[in-house]
């Protein structure tokens, strides 16, 4: 009886890497875009962390959700990843509060 290779289809790639994406990607864009908007708020330091926190699971909902309605995989990478990093790339320059 010959052996069967088993492959994984392209679909199951796709959605392996919409989820990952989704998950990863949009905690990253998430955190980066939460940080920022919190570092900038003209409020004290713990209103601005409280802000933060209560919007986040606003914005990684939205994320999330978007990841899977857009239609091309490339686009949801291309600006999930990329929020994620110049968000974070954006806190780090501004540094913390003082």
């Amino acid at each position: 009886m010959p052996r069967r290779r088993v492959l994984i289809r392209p679909a199951a790639l796709a959605m392996l890497a919409r989820c990952t994406t989704a998950l990863l990607g949009g905690y990253a864009a998430t955190a980066g875009l939460v940080s920022l908007v919190s570092r900038l708020l003209p409020v004290s330091r713990a209103e601005a962390t409280a802000w933060g926190m209560i919007t986040s699971f606003l914005v990684y909902a939205v994320i999330g959700l978007w990841c899977f309605h857009e239609p091309k995989l490339v686009r949801v990478a291309a600006l999930v990843w990329g929020v994620a990093a110049l968000a974070g790339g954006a806190v780090w320059l501004i540094g913390a509060r003082a």
